[in-house]
């Protein structure tokens, strides 16, 4: 069993942050922060939540996909950042639709969207399951630390979403978990329990630059060579690389590794910051967007993150 894309969308909310803006709230600056990670602006909610983005996202899939919400079997979301545990963020997507299907988030940092996708690919191989919509989305501004220069200028908001269908364009994936908080970490609320004796941390993005560095890059290629070996291709037959956006330092280091050249490289963290989960969504929709993607291109998708976690998945377009 394999699958088709049939559609994708994204969306980013309006209000731009730029480095000089941050300069003025932190001690920064944009030459240190595009030297840093590549990043020169990034897009921050002033209102809206994740499941917003994820409903804006997701219609431009649908309508991209040609098919009507009623059509939809089943939506799955990638997310650390919902404003509401209840309803999910799929929830409020299949109600804003009119969708009647089931729906349901996961969470799995950065590499949510990967976890969500193989897990799609799965029930496609069920009866009653055609169409399966997969969302990623973040606010990630509510679980930034905005005193903290080494976290605040990093980090974006938005959603991407793809529709995908019975097809034969799945050739091969591998999603990996090393659970531990030594390298990110991210508290959620601690509540008010009086009981409670425990230790409270402050619910913001903890992260070790160096070591998270050092694993995305060694685990982007690992995953990556799989994949391709996996499926029997050669890397250089992939044609387009759409990586999880943290870093454009990581993304160079990990071409020179798989000996790729750059431009097959998509990059557009320089525009939309690390968006976690929404990453990769929005990136294959930006390239789909462009025209750059043609049917029976290989793509190759990869995330890595918190868990610690990452996911690949090679694919014929």
């Amino acid at each position: 069993m394999s699958i088709k894309f049939l559609g994708t969308g994204y969306y980013v909310p309006e209000h731009v942050v730029t480095n000089d803006d941050l300069a003025q709230m932190v001690e920064t600056n944009d030459e240190w922060i595009v030297q840093r990670v590549g990043i020169s602006e990034r897009r921050v909610s002033d209102g809206e939540t994740a499941a917003d983005f994820a409903i804006n996202a997701a219609k431009s899939a649908v309508a991209n996909a040609g098919i009507a919400p009623e059509d939809i079997d089943l939506i799955v979301a990638a997310t650390i950042s919902s404003d509401t545990l209840c309803p999910t963020v799929a929830g409020s997507v299949q109600k804003a639709l009119g969708a009647h299907c089931p729906a349901f988030d996961i969470s799995s940092a950065c590499s949510g969207f990967m976890f969500a996708l193989d897990t799609a690919v799965s029930f496609l191989q069920r009866e009653g399951y055609e169409n399966i919509l997969v969302i990623g989305s973040e606010r990630l501004c509510k679980l930034v630390d905005w005193t903290d220069r080494s976290t605040c200028v990093i980090f974006g908001d938005g959603a991407g979403a793809a529709v995908i269908t019975k097809g034969d364009g799945y050739l091969a994936s591998r999603l990996w978990t090393d659970g531990g908080s030594e390298v990110i970490e991210i508290p959620s609320h601690a509540g008010s329990s009086p009981f409670f004796k425990g230790e409270v941390k402050k619910p913001f993005i903890y992260m070790d630059g160096q070591e998270t560095f050092k694993f995305a890059v060694n685990k982007i290629v690992e995953d990556i060579k799989y994949a391709a070996e996996k499926a029997g291709v050669a890397l250089d037959d992939i044609k387009h690389f759409v990586l999880h956006q943290a870093n454009t330092r990581i993304l160079d280091y990990a071409a020179r590794k798989l000996k790729a050249p750059k431009e097959k490289f998509f990059m557009n963290i320089q525009k939309v910051g690390n968006t976690s989960a929404a990453s990769v969504p929005i990136a294959l929709a930006q390239l789909n967007e462009s025209g750059a993607l043609k049917r029976g291109d290989l793509v190759v998708m990869s995330a890595f993150g918190g868990g610690l976690s990452s996911g690949v998945c090679l694919i014929r377009w």
